[in-house]
This record gives structure tokens, C-alpha cells and sequence, in this order.
């Protein structure tokens, strides 16, 4: 009950940014609409990805009272995930109350509609919570037939989030 309770005041809170700030800028797609995708517990917090016309976000809701009261709107921290670590923007708004975001795509011209959006949402969801490709020690785990595979390269998450949609 409390994760649709934080949805449905996620949503309402950015659908009111939309009319109220965002109205008439240049970068909003009118193909996209506010919708808080997918939910998972963590870390006390509720973690889930929001759409909206502008941009597409990490979000992290406390689900435990009031949470990060030592730090500042605008602060920025590392969140560990089992794909690594992410860096989130302490934010503030009304009817939400504090709330971490890490932005994945801003902005998001060039997504063509709402399911595109909500697929790459969810896609980024579950490759934020696998375990990366390496084991623990560090070391690339052999391919079949027991040659090593190669080192990982790093690539953004737009370049990543572009290739899960090919």
C-alpha cells in the first residue's frame, strides 16, 4: 500500500512541476507523460524510475519517515547497487518531501512515445539491480570453452540504455 501511496504523490507531485514550471520549454516531448515506473524496496527507501516529458530519473522516496535530514536540497552522494555505484541530487518538493534522484536521460526528446519511455524505465531498473558481470574478486569469470573474457569498459548510461532498446 505505501509504495502506490508514494506512485500515485510521485506522479502528482511532477505532473503539478509540469504545468506549473515546465509549461511552454523547449526540451518537453509532448509524446511522454509523468508515470513513476516499476518499485523496489531499498535501502529504506522506495526505489523506482520516473518518466516525465522532460527527463527520465532514478528516484528514491524514504518509505521510513524522514530521511536524509542532515543533508541539503541540491547535496549529491553515492547510492552502491549491485551494478555499482550511482551518484543521486538530494531534492525537495511539495507534497513529497525529500527525495534522492540520479537522472539517467535529460532530456528525452528522443524517445517517440510513452511505451518506449516506460520500457527503457523498467530495462534501467533491472540492470541497476544485477550483479555486475565481473566476481567479486575482481576478476573476469571465463567464457566457455575456459578462455577469459575481456576487461569491461565503462559507457554511459545513455549509450548503455540506447543499446538495451536495440
Amino acid at each position: 500500500m505505501a509504495a502506490v501511496y508514494l506512485a500515485a504523490g510521485l506522479e502528482a507531485a511532477f505532473r503539478r512541476i509540469q504545468r506549473e514550471r515546465m509549461a511552454g520549454q523547449p526540451f518537453i516531448n509532448p509524446g511522454l507523460t509523468v508515470e513513476a515506473v516499476g518499485f523496489r524496496p531499498w535501502d529504506r527507501s522506495c526505489l523506482r524510475v520516473l518518466v516525465t516529458p522532460w527527463s527520465m530519473n532514478l528516484m528514491l522516496l524514504p518509505v521510513e519517515g524522514e530521511q536524509w535530514a542532515d543533508r541539503r536540497p541540491g547535496e549529491q552522494g553515492l547510492v552502491r547497487f549491485p551494478s555499482g555505484t550511482h551518484e543521486f541530487i538530494l531534492g525537495e518538493e511539495a507534497g513529497i518531501g525529500r527525495y534522492r534522484m540520479c537522472s539517467l536521460f535529460s532530456p528525452v526528446l528522443e524517445f517517440p512515445h510513452q511505451a518506449v519511455a516506460v520500457a527503457t524505465a523498467r530495462a534501467a531498473l533491472e540492470q541497476l539491480l544485477a550483479p555486475p558481470a565481473e566476481s567479486r574478486q575482481g576478476r573476469p569469470r571465463p567464457a566457455p570453452g575456459g578462455a577469459p573474457r575481456a576487461a569491461p569498459f565503462r559507457v554511459s548510461r545513455r549509450e548503455f540504455l540506447r543499446a538495451a532498446l536495440k
